[in-house]
């Protein structure tokens, strides 16, 4: 098996640098690079995705009628590594990978064309109104409910852990339109404006310092008497969980890991280049090269999977299973990254505090970007939560793929 890029490929890969070389914000990439989880503002994400959306270049997985760009599953991991390579904040997922899908498949000709083309033009920006209080990972258990009253919904309830829910234009929302049956069967998929009176968004604050307004990422949402138009619901009554399972798989397999892990292990490298073990460099000591080769083990095999994962999609097929295995792999190795910097730096990553955001001039004790390693090791315990947690993907694994 040749798993070395073609020159057709090497010469895509050059043009995709390049072009992202010269269009790259110094001042976005900056904030990438010290954000707790590659996250940056609405400002920043903004000015890069209106620029990607110039090229053509913002929605790679979409298909060439909605404004996709017609590349192949090398392209795409390709261009995936090309932005990591280069600190590009993450795009807008609830967006771009996975309410987009949804509509595409489910959603009316209105629909796609009312909100499809904002999406791709970098317009409107989405979060996802999934968990609540007791509903996670059982999610099925939701109780935000919306009664029916003519042409539109009235939706009571809350909703939490809410990402860049303080800044979204849209949230994709699943409510409870009936209690009849199965849990499953009463639940609806509704699409929400998030300026709709009645709809009050509070911060949640993370463990990892962020406290400044407006850089923090969840939130919870309390939704009282909101009036939703029916036609905003996708689908079918009563039928939204159907679409939620659809929209799970690009959740859970939509980002690309690989690239990410790889600028993460070349970091954890240079760190340990840096940082002294006794008198000579950490990354001399005989345990610490161990640790480190079966950690690139572990990325190769991710971006195997990730590279089939692509192929998926372009035949047409849904992620699927596949998309499990990359969700729960990505997420470990992501946090062994981080738990391996922790040890890296040692007591310099104690001293980390609130005022060194991206913007603080307040000097770093031990070194630059040792005091980033402590906030991305707490920001990074919940990648293995969201979006299902990793007791569940195993779950679903044995039963789909096992039987059990």
């Amino acid at each position: 098996m040749d798993l070395a890029f073609n020159a057709e490929e090497l010469a895509f890969q050059t043009e995709v640098r390049d072009w992202i070389a010269v269009n790259m914000p110094p001042e976005v990439a900056e904030e990438s690079r010290r954000s707790r989880s590659s996250h940056v503002s609405k400002e920043r994400l903004l000015q890069w995705q209106k620029k990607l959306a110039g090229k053509g270049w913002l929605c790679p997985n979409w298909p060439k009628e909605h404004g996709g760009t017609g590349w192949n599953s090398t392209q795409k991991f390709i261009f995936e590594m090309e932005m990591a390579r280069a600190d590009s904040p993450y795009l807008s997922s609830f967006s771009i990978k996975m309410v987009a899908p949804v509509l595409m498949k489910y959603g009316s000709e209105a629909q796609k064309k009312r909100f499809l083309p904002k999406i791709a033009a970098a317009e409107e920006l989405w979060c996802q109104g999934y968990s609540e209080p007791g509903s996670g990972s059982d999610l099925a258990s939701l109780r935000t409910r919306a009664e029916r009253h003519g042409d539109h919904y009235i939706v009571n309830g809350q909703k939490i852990w809410t990402t860049n829910a303080h800044w979204a234009d849209w949230m994709f929302c699943l409510v409870r339109t009936s209690n009849e049956g199965k849990r499953q069967e009463g639940i609806s998929f509704l699409l929400i404006d998030m300026k709709a009176p009645g709809i009050k968004v509070d911060p949640i604050y993370l463990a990892d310092g962020t406290r400044t307004p407006m850089r923090h990422e969840v939130n919870q949402v309390f939704f009282t008497d909101v009036k939703v138009p029916v036609e905003n619901r996708v689908g079918e009554e009563n039928k939204g969980w159907t679409y939620a399972k659809y929209l799970l798989e690009f959740e859970r397999g939509g980002q690309a890991h690989g690239p990410r892990l790889r600028k993460a292990f070349r970091h954890l490298r240079e760190l340990a280049h840096s940082q002294l073990d006794g008198s000579e460099p950490l990354s001399g000591n005989a345990h610490w090269r161990e640790k480190m080769a079966a950690l690139e083990m572990e990325i190769d095999a991710i971006e195997m999977n990730e590279l089939i994962f692509y192929s998926n999609l372009k035949t047409g097929d849904a992620p699927g299973s596949m998309a499990s295995i990359v969700k729960m792999r990505g997420t470990e190795v992501g946090q062994k990254i981080t738990e391996l910097a922790v040890e890296a730096v040692g007591w310099y990553g104690a001293p980390f505090t609130e005022l060194r955001n991206v913007d603080s001039n307040v000097v770093p004790v031990g070194g630059a970007y040792v005091d980033d390693v402590a906030p991305r090791y707490f920001n990074q315990r919940k990648t293995t939560i969201y979006g299902g947690s990793s007791e569940v993907q195993r779950n679903v694994l044995a039963k789909a793929m096992l039987g059990l």
